[in-house]
């Protein structure tokens, strides 16, 4: 969550895994992709649209 802390912007998991200094290896970037959709489900990030992920608003 550290990552959506820094930005106002929606993010990609491409640029979180970048961020997280992960790298841009498509594994890397599907795994991240799927940790950020069952985040969503628990409402921890939001999905603004279509793999756009950001924090909730409170």
């Amino acid at each position: 969550m550290a990552v959506f802390a820094e930005t106002d912007a929606p993010l990609r998991a491409r640029n979180v895994c970048e961020a997280m200094d992960l790298g841009s290896i498509p594994n890397n970037i599907n795994n991240a992709r799927i940790k950020l959709k069952r985040l969503t489900g628990r409402g921890i990030p939001t999905e603004s649209e279509p793999g756009l992920f950001t924090r909730p608003r409170s």
